[in-house]
């Protein structure tokens, strides 16, 4: 009679698993909340400092906002003049809302929009930059603020 003989893993089952359980404990370390956190204050940084380079003081859209639009942005359709406003009020906005993961999703999207017209009319060579503002606006448009959101606390979705 024979006895059984144990067998041993095949060197890729034995990596799988390696890397299975790895990937199992640094999901437990990294959800959606943090993630969500994350993204929030890091796209809201992105914004909000450039919003921050068009006005003086509080909100007195500055003399270089409006040259930049009339002179190097060039949105079409709208007047410079209004372009340069829109975008520094929304610069400003949309960033403190998602710091405070309020409409988070809706704010997402909207510097989504932004994030899209700076990619065509502005500043199309830049999309390796603009892709990776995407994908954080994505994630937060797609899942939402998170549970450290006043989202979460108002029951918004």
């Amino acid at each position: 009679m024979s006895s059984p003989v144990a067998t041993k893993a095949a060197p890729a089952e034995s990596v799988r698993d390696l890397h299975n359980r790895i990937a199992d404990r640094l999901s437990g370390l990294v959800n959606h909340t943090s993630l969500a956190l994350v993204n929030r204050l890091a796209i809201a940084a992105i914004f909000f400092y450039s919003g921050r380079t068009k006005v003086d003081g509080f909100l007195t859209v500055n003399d270089s906002a409006y040259a930049l639009f009339r002179d190097e942005y060039k949105v079409p359709l709208i007047p410079p003049d209004i372009a340069a406003h829109m975008a520094a009020y929304a610069e400003h906005l949309f960033p403190i809302l998602l710091v405070l993961g309020l409409l988070t999703r809706f704010s997402a999207l909207a510097l989504l929009g932004m994030t899209a017209v700076i990619q065509i009319f502005v500043y199309p060579d830049a999309w390796t930059t603009h892709l990776s503002w995407a994908g954080l606006l994505l994630y937060l448009v797609a899942r939402g603020a998170g549970s450290l959101s006043f989202d979460r606390a108002f029951g918004i979705r």
